[in-house]
Parts: C-alpha cells; structure tokens; sequence
C-alpha cells in the first residue's frame, strides 16, 4: 500500500490515526456524559445537543487562524506538535468532574485542533505536489483517510471498558493518552519531511497579520457578543426570543460573519489566476456545509437513537464476549427509583432539578411486552458509545473498494474529476438518511426498539457517500489552493465543516419537537437532496476549472 507513495505517509498515517482515537473517543462519549444524571451533568437532550454542536463547531471553525499562523510563521511542523499536546492535555482535563474545568479542557481542545487539524492535512499534500507522486493525491489521500478512522474505529471499544469499569473520566483520560502517543508518531517521521513542513512566508499582496486580529477576529468576537446579546421574535415556540435556536448558536453565526467576509475578500482581491480556483473551492465549502449538518449528528441524535430506540441487548456468546471484555452492562429488570422521561423519552426537570419517579430501568420502556425479561432478572447490553464505531468500521472495510475502484475507473482514463465525486457523494448521502425513515416506521415512531441493523446499514450507506465527499475535500483544496495561502483554504474547508457542525447541533437540539421522529430524518434528506442538486448545477463550472489548472 506504502511503495508507491510518499515515505512520509506511514508516519502522518499513524499520526492522524492516534489524534482521531483521542477525539472520537472524547467525541463517542461526549453527549452520554452530559446527559449523565448519576455521573455526568445530567442536562437534556436540547442543552446537550446544543453544547455538543457549539463544542464541534469551534473545534473546526479554529484551523482558519491555525493554518494562517502555520503558513507565515510557525511552520507545520511546530504547529501540528504544538495543536496535538494542547489536545492531549484538554483531554486529560475532561476527566476531573467539574463544569468549569470542563469548559476550559474544551478551550483547549479547540485551539489544538485549529494548529493541528489543517496542517497536517496541508503537510500531506506538500508531499503529493511532487510531479512523480501528483496522479496518486486523490488515492494518498484515500489511505490517509482510512487511518483516521481506524483510529475512530478502535478507540470507542477503549471508551466503553473504561467507562464501565472506571467511569467516565478516566475514558477522556485514555483520549488524551491517544494523543499524545500521535504527537511522538509524527516526531519519529522527522527525518522523512525535509523541507516540506516549512513556512510559506507572508507572500506579495497578503494582509499582513495585524489587520487580521483588527478587521477579522477581533469583529467575530464582537459579532458573537452581539448575537449572543440581541433578541429575536418571542413567541409560544421561542419563550426566550432567540434568533436561531440558543444564545451559543446565534453567537456562532454573528461570529462567522466576517470570517466568511474574509474569505469571500480572498477571491475579490486575488490574482486573475487564483480567481476562478478561489471561487470554485469557496462554492464547494458552501454546498458541503450541508453535508456536515447531517453526517455529524452520529455523535448526538444517532447517538440517541443507539440508547434509546435500539435493542442492545445481547445473550449467548456474545453476552459472554462482551461482558468478558466489559463492553457490556447488566441492567436489572425491577422498579427503583430512576429519573423521570415523558413519553418521548424527554427527561423532566423543576427548578434545574431531576424529577424522580419509581419505576423500571428507562431502557425497558419501549421493549416489546414478550421480550422482556422475568421481574428481577438481569440482561446484558452493549454499551451505547460503541454504536459510534459502525461508521470507522465501514470506512475501513469501503476504502479499500472505492479506492480500487476509482483505479480502475483512472486505468481507462474514465475516472470521475474530484467536483464529481463530491456530487455523487452528496446524492449517496441523502438516501442514508431514507433507512433510518424506514427504521422509524418499522419501531412504531419509537415505541418500540429495533434491531442495530438499521444503524449499520444507515452507517454503510452514508460512508459511501462520505468516502467519495471528504477525502476528496481534502484532495481538491491541496489541488486548487494557490500555493501561498493553502493552509488557509484547508482552514476554509475546515470553516465549512465548523459552520456545518454547528448546524448539526441545531437540527439535533431540534430532536425531542419531533413527536413522528420520521419527520426529523425527512428534513435531513430534503437537506442534503438539495445540496446534492446544486453540486450538481455547479459541476460543469467546477470541472472547466479543474480543465484550466491542468488537474482533475
């Protein structure tokens, strides 16, 4: 897989593979331990969901002023070393219980990631700009792709031990153990880099750096005060007069806007050249956003899903396996005292307090009458955060194919450009989200749990559409990004993501207004249905850039 590739790759492999073992693991938890009410924070599913997409949001809105700093001054390699011990160290702080403690780990996890995230993606297409290795960036990128999710993929079986037999912090702690074992990963590459991890310098006709912290994140700052402070309409449905869902949310978009002014000044102040390039990955980064909204509620509503709707319960060998390698709890069937759910498994509170209720374990309440199990019995369930380990599992079994397939397709000179990809790639993420509109309709809109098939083959299908979308992302920037400022555009890809995380954690904080939760995956089908349209509309513009810049 290696020898015809960059001797480098291995080490940026490993790398990426450790740091995303610590986020996923932090990530596949994340949303159960604030809803925790024993342990954790016990808030809602809507103060959770909105936390998790704010979290999510900033993690990747950063890498724009990471990968600016990297560009002219740090360099890639200082700034990729430096991103992953503040991440490590975040992690590990998420393991001491405390709200404000929590707030500040999560600081730091989103500063590292804005360092580490764009450059080492930025690092690895250096390597592919290379004439001997150019016909293989989208493939590299494809194989760097599959260590991230081996990583994603392996580390919730970690979470799910730790969680049980220790608790939750010491989950996190194991995250920021991944990390760190990353950052020693790519110092042992040293020597494979050269000159490749290099600073670009502040170019002819770049806005020196000054002007950045005046006329943009010093106006974000001040944007986000301002959205987080004006009201909108008060209503029956918006009592606190938000503008779009939560104070965090409405800071959030008033912030993106001069970071998206800046981008859009990129194109406006450009070289004729660098025109039609700039404009052609700025209208990628707005259609994907959509994408993102939908594929990043794997951590919060599909999270949801797998503990509340899905049968987990598991007997026989696997009860032995999973109980032996504690990935698996045994919950009693007989009533206690337990927090309180209404019907749509919405959790009640008075005053900011838990109401409490005696009754059966929450787990048993939508288990068919005939399944469950003799009063005072006990059965085995897996743990919920390994639900988060089907969509790595899939990329790791479907990169292999697509990449194979797309050297077939490229040996017969009928290999689809990168923009293609990415068009296909949307269409085939929509209709994942028509399986879990089946999944619903075959639980009775949740009275009754269904089988984690349905997740595996929800997972399965947007993989697909996700191996042929974000390694190609990736792909395409390193592509078109005029040489100067190519950090900055992966940080614009990355700002696309942010604002599609965000979005994610609305349409998840939305979750519990749905009574037919059908509906909820039907708005998330109409989403990405008309982002793939318009990829599509705009295809034949982004292929004649491609055509002009002598690359597909």
């Amino acid at each position: 897989m290696w020898k015809s590739h960059p001797k480098a790759l291995p080490y940026l492999f490993l790398s990426e593979m450790w740091e995303r073992f610590g986020y996923y693991l932090m990530i596949g938890i994340f949303t159960l331990y604030l809803k925790d009410v024993e342990a954790g924070f016990a808030m809602t599913e809507k103060e959770a969901s909105d936390l998790y997409g704010t979290f999510i949001a900033l993690v990747f809105l950063t890498p724009f002023i990471g990968g600016l700093i990297a560009d002219r001054y740090f360099g890639y390699k200082k700034s990729i070393v430096i991103g992953g011990l503040m991440m490590g160290t975040g992690y590990m702080l998420m393991g001491i219980h405390d709200k404000t403690m929590l707030y500040l780990a999560m600081t730091l996890v989103i500063l590292g990631n804005g360092f580490f995230k764009p450059n080492i993606s930025t690092l690895l297409g250096n390597f592919y700009n290379d004439d001997q290795y150019k016909d293989k960036k989208d493939e590299g990128y494809n194989i760097f792709y599959m260590g991230i999710n081996v990583g994603a993929f392996i580390c919730n079986f970690f979470g799910a031990a730790l969680q049980i037999l220790l608790g939750w912090q010491y989950a996190f702690m194991a995250a920021g153990i991944g990390m760190f074992i990353g950052v020693v990963v790519f110092l042992m590459g040293t020597k494979h880099y050269g000159d490749k991890t290099e600073k670009k310098g502040v170019q002819e006709g770049d806005m020196p750096f000054y002007k950045i912290v005046l006329f943009i994140l010093l106006p974000s700052v001040i944007f986000g005060v301002i959205g987080w402070l004006i009201k909108g309409i008060q209503s029956d449905t918006n009592p606190d007069s938000y503008i779009f869902g939560s104070d965090s949310t409405d800071a959030f978009i008033f912030a993106c806007i001069p970071v998206i002014f800046f981008y859009g000044s990129l194109y406006f102040k450009a070289k004729s050249e660098d025109k039609r390039p700039i404009g052609a990955l700025l209208a990628i980064f707005a259609v994907v956003i959509l994408f993102w909204a939908v594929f990043k509620l794997n951590g919060s509503a599909l999270n949801t899903w797998a503990d509340r709707y899905t049968d987990r319960e598991i007997t026989g060998t696997t009860q032995t396996v999973f109980n032996s390698l504690k990935l698996a709890k045994e919950v009693e069937y007989k009533k206690d005292s337990t927090e309180l759910y209404d019907a749509g498994f919405r959790l009640q509170k008075e005053n900011g307090a838990v109401k409490k209720v005696v009754d059966y374990p929450i787990y048993f309440r939508n288990v068919k009458e005939d399944k469950k199990p003799q009063e005072g019995s006990k059965v085995s369930i897996w743990a919920t955060n390994l639900s988060q380990s089907i969509n790595p599992g899939w990329v790791i079994i479907l990169t292999p194919l697509v990449v194979a397939f797309f050297t077939f397709l490229r040996s017969r000179k009928k290999e689809p450009s990168t923009p293609t990809k990415i068009a296909f790639g949307l269409l085939i993420s929509a209709l994942s989200v028509l399986v879990m509109v089946a999944a619903v309709q075959i639980g009775n809109n949740g009275t009754e749990k269904v089988s984690v098939w349905w997740l595996v083959a929800n997972y399965g299908v947007i993989t697909i559409g996700e191996l042929f979308l974000s390694p190609m992302g990736l792909s395409v920037v390193s592509k078109l990004s005029p040489k100067n400022i190519t950090s900055l555009m992966m940080g614009g890809w990355f700002l696309a993501t942010s604002i599609g995380n965000k979005l994610s954690g609305v349409l998840a904080s939305m979750w519990d207004s749905y009574e037919d939760k059908s509906n909820f995956f039907w708005v998330n089908f109409g989403l990405l249905l008309f982002a793939a349209s318009l990829m599509f509309v705009l295809l034949k513009r982004l292929n004649a850039v491609m055509r002009e810049n002598g690359i597909r």
